[in-house]
């Protein structure tokens, strides 16, 4: 009750700063302050990597197991706790990984199963924790099951969704069962002449659903992650949830056709449909809790660490929260907080987003967690434009620098750490299926190849990735400069200001302290931590492009007192150790600033 109370208040405040332009001080204090009872992963920072991108160590131009091997100690520096790796087993690599031909083996080009060993042995070895893509959705056409399922084998006749279609009656030719719509462009339903029926695939023709209303496919991917559980991973990251469950057919056997959503005039494109029957069902929701409640008994059998699961969806926010459990069950510890994705003007332009904009994003988040449960922050990753393509270069020590200051968990995508930005990619270089399943004219609106350029480690050549004469995507030119090596050179850089804030993340008033946050203006966003018996630390940041003076922070936070800086970007133009008057703040342009109490 205390919670609902503190939540109708929050969204109170939220709605009557809305009609005065900005925000009123909002104060959440989040799950438990005691140190006792906060779990690893609740103040973890979470690194993702993409591993076609991450280091080459064989010289095809291609990042392998071995790479990452190679660079366990740059994570480790950089402050990680576990890195969770995109997929790596066993695929024809239609969608680069994410199709899998075989869930109980890695993929050739990436290395073996003995590679992976290696990995866990040598992650174990410096502290590090190793979570994997957990992809179940769908598999590969090419994996075992399908090609079972295709020959009706017993057993697998239902492993996936399949249907008569129909016929229509004055052409005479094959209709799908509905209008449904992949996420790649087109039907989502395709004819397989074999068998003599359509099967769905929510993403590309070589990815069928498999069918979850089957007892055998559940059993069957939870084996899945008790093989992979078994061999030492710390957790899962969950891959395209909300698809999981479709509707059942009505007694006649025919799937319900899909609405108009208005969005677009585009036949092709997924978004010309409101996804009702085929995203967000409810079923989809209980199915995390039984991978919930796998992973907690395993911990119960086998000790150890917590195993966690993170799970991805741009669902509405209700439907998301769903994902932290209920009363009587629990589910995933990490439900992925896109907001800073899709907030704001989305996930393409936020370059003018206004610090009311900054705030309500913050808010729509931690207004809406149940009580109890654990914040995380996401700015980006493998399927979303680079942070500093979206908010703009001049806010990316800013963007760092507002997720590691917020409570809970951080969730860095390779790359982000060091500014790196989208890189340019033609048409004749384009792989990802969901840009060449449309046209040159229109690829760059759904490509996500950008974000997906190798990972930029010196000025050498590919950017000291491969020393293959090509790699798999372009290097971005900007690696000349943008690069670990040269950011750990120098006295200033993206990568120093990033390791400095991990390091501010490790205090007791970071970790547990209570969070207050307002825009104090159209520029201005602050947040102030605060913990009993331990230093106050402020955020202030102007996130527009113009300079502010005469900003009173202290009344809007209430944070009387003395401050001097701690960490702040190079826009700020001061000087760590100097003293502020929160009162009386003046700020240049995209200046951000972390103050501890004196």
């Amino acid at each position: 009750m205390a919670h609902l109370l503190k939540l109708l208040v929050t969204l109170l405040c939220l709605a009557l700063s809305c009609e005065r332009g900005q925000a009123a001080a909002i104060e959440l204090e989040l799950a438990s302050s005691s140190e006792a009872t906060r779990d690893w992963w609740q103040v973890a920072q979470f690194y993702q990597i993409y591993p076609r991108s991450f280091k080459d160590s064989n010289g095809d131009g291609i990042g392998d197991l071995q790479g990452i091997i190679s660079k366990l100690d740059y994570l480790k520096e950089l402050g990680v706790t576990a890195t969770w790796l995109s997929p790596i087993f066993t695929s024809p690599m239609a969608d680069f990984g994410y199709d899998i031909a075989d869930f109980f083996d890695i993929q050739e080009e990436y290395g073996t199963l003995d590679d992976f060993d290696q990995l866990i042995a040598a992650a174990n070895e410096r502290g590090l924790k190793i979570i994997l893509d957990f992809v179940p959705n769908h598999s590969s056409d090419e994996n075992v099951w399908f090609q079972k399922s295709v020959r009706r084998e017993k057993g697998y006749e239902d492993y996936y969704v399949w249907h008569d279609g129909y016929v229509n009656a004055s052409t005479g030719a094959r209709i799908p069962p509905s209008n449904w719509l992949q996420a790649f462009r087109g039907s989502a339903w395709e004819w397989n002449a074999q068998r003599g029926q359509y099967y769905l695939h929510q993403f590309a023709v070589k990815q069928p659903d498999l069918n979850y209303r089957n007892p055998a496919v559940v059993a069957q991917m939870k084996r899945v992650l008790t093989y992979w559980l078994d061999r030492g991973v710390a957790g899962f990251r969950i891959d395209a949830v909300p698809w999981c469950f479709e509707v059942l057919p009505d007694a006649d056997g025919r799937y319900p056709d899909e609405p108009l959503s208005g969005y677009t005039q585009d036949p092709d494109d997924s978004a010309y449909l409101k996804h009702i029957y085929t995203q967000d069902l409810i079923e989809t929701v209980d199915m995390v809790y039984q991978w919930r409640q796998l992973l907690d008994d395993y911990k119960r059998v086998h000790g150890g660490d917590t195993r966690v699961l993170m799970v991805e969806t741009y669902s509405s926010l209700d439907y998301v929260m769903k994902f932290y459990g209920n009363r009587t069950t629990k589910g995933a510890q990490i439900p992925f907080n896109f907001q800073f994705i899709v907030g704001g003007e989305g996930n393409k332009n936020n370059t003018e987003l206004s610090a009311n904009g900054f705030v309500k994003i913050i808010n729509s988040w931690l207004g809406q967690m149940p009580a109890d449960q654990t914040a995380n922050w996401v700015m980006g990753n493998h399927d979303q434009r680079r942070v500093g393509s979206r908010y703009g270069e001049d806010r990316i020590d800013l963007m760092n620098m507002l997720q590691m200051f917020l409570p809970g968990v951080s969730i860095t995508y390779q790359g982000e750490e060091l500014g790196m930005t989208d890189g340019y990619i033609s048409w004749e270089d384009t792989r990802d299926p969901a840009a060449c399943n449309s046209n040159e004219t229109i690829y760059q609106q759904f490509t996500r190849d950008p974000a997906r350029t190798p990972m930029q480690w010196s000025s050498e050549a590919n950017a000291g990735f491969s020393t293959n004469s090509s790699t798999w995507l372009p290097i971005n030119p900007n690696y000349v400069t943008v690069n670990v090596a040269a950011e750990t050179a120098a006295d200033t850089s993206h990568l120093h200001l990033y390791k400095q804030l991990v390091e501010l993340r490790k205090s007791k008033t970071l970790q547990y302290g209570t969070t207050r946050y307002a825009a104090i203006n159209e520029n201005v966003v602050a947040i102030k931590r605060a913990l009993s018996g331990q230093p106050t630390y402020v955020l202030v940041a102007n996130v527009l492009d113009s300079h502010v003076c005469g900003v009173n922070v202290a009344s809007e936070l209430y944070a009387p007192g003395s401050y001097k800086i701690k960490l702040l970007n190079p826009q700020a133009k001061a000087a760590v150790g100097d003293s502020v008057a929160l009162n009386n703040l003046s700020l240049p342009p995209y200046a951000a600033l972390i103050v501890e109490s004196v």
